[in-house]
């Protein structure tokens, strides 16, 4: 484990290879799982500011399921989540023309309809982030549907922690990112001289 500031860093964050390769997994962690993605009482607010604008493009029963429960649901946990469809498709998830899934405020945010990108926890993912009291831990959620993200890492020699630079700075900012890259680069050196 690794701490910068208040957070405890998983060494596999810094040591697995990770580039996601949607051509292979067609974006199926928007409608693989049984909830809804993490997200933020001002992401939720965000979102809800942004849903005029995309509700024509959300399906019927994306609408159906917002119009009962919201865009967010409490989850087992009591943490907000994004709400579902049919126990695991993100109501804001369509197929394009190609096959693969993806997500109607990532679309508005790249037509430049809005400025809120999608929920952090998406952007992040398969890091996820666990608060605690004292501390938020991040961590590499290994699973089923992301294998060909890791052949992919391999394939790139692309540290997971490289991959998600972009939104591991939107969250923690550049000097946090900097002091992961040492570290990470001091993990690395050390293991070479063993």
């Amino acid at each position: 484990m690794l701490q910068i500031d208040d957070t405890i860093i998983s060494l596999d964050v810094i040591d697995q290879n990770f580039a996601c390769d949607v051509s292979k997994c067609k974006g199926i962690c928007c409608v693989e799982g049984d909830e809804g993605a993490p997200v933020t009482e001002d992401e939720v607010n965000q979102i809800e500011v942004l849903l005029p604008i995309i509700w024509a493009d959300l399906s019927k029963s994306a609408q159906t399921i917002i119009q009962q429960q919201g865009i967010a649901y409490l989850d087992r946990d009591n943490d907000l989540a994004i709400s579902i469809v049919n126990g695991a498709e993100c109501v804001f998830a369509f197929k394009d023309d190609h096959g693969y899934w993806k997500c109607r405020i990532e679309e508005a945010f790249e037509q430049k309809k809005t400025l809120f990108r999608k929920p952090l926890s998406c952007h992040l993912y398969p890091i996820r982030l666990t608060k605690h009291k004292s501390f938020t831990a991040v961590n590499y959620h290994q699973w089923h549907v992301c294998r060909d993200g890791v052949v992919s890492g391999n394939n790139q020699n692309k540290l997971l922690y490289q991959f998600l630079k972009e939104p591991l700075i939107r969250k923690f900012g550049e000097e946090w990112f900097h002091q992961l890259t040492l570290a990470a680069d001091h993990v690395a050196n050390t293991k070479r001289k063993e």
